[in-house]
């Protein structure tokens, strides 16, 4: 897993940070090289999202050993104000459920061999 992922060029819709939440939402447990082999980032750029969510109160870790537990903090607004009133929760139930979609369509196109 020492492979650098391919740099992305151009504008995206969803921000690396919310990747790693919606990474970190899915396994209170991952380690910093899953998160970033699941959001296609470096180890470092997880690393310096990680200490943003964190400075900011959208994330805190509890040290267990070796390994890091993650706590969201579900209930935190969002900071852009045209997200105003928008939650955490709200944001991580889009992206949790467009994962869910996206692996399910998948599985459905490797077994009929078709797009749905």
């Amino acid at each position: 897993m020492n492979d650098v992922p391919e740099p992305h060029t151009g504008w995206t819709f969803v921000t690396n940070h919310a990747r790693v939440l919606a990474a970190i939402a899915d396994d209170h447990h991952a380690r910093i090289r899953d998160i970033a082999a699941r959001c296609r980032l470096t180890e470092r750029a997880v690393q310096k999202i990680i200490a943003d969510l964190e400075g900011d109160g959208y994330l805190s870790h509890i040290r267990e050993g070796r390994a890091n537990t993650y706590r969201i903090e579900a209930g935190k607004i969002l900071r852009h104000p045209a997200e105003a009133g928008l939650t955490v929760a709200s944001l991580l139930s889009l992206l949790v459920q467009d994962e869910a979609d996206r692996t399910t369509l998948a599985d459905e196109h490797d077994r009929h061999g078709t797009c749905q």
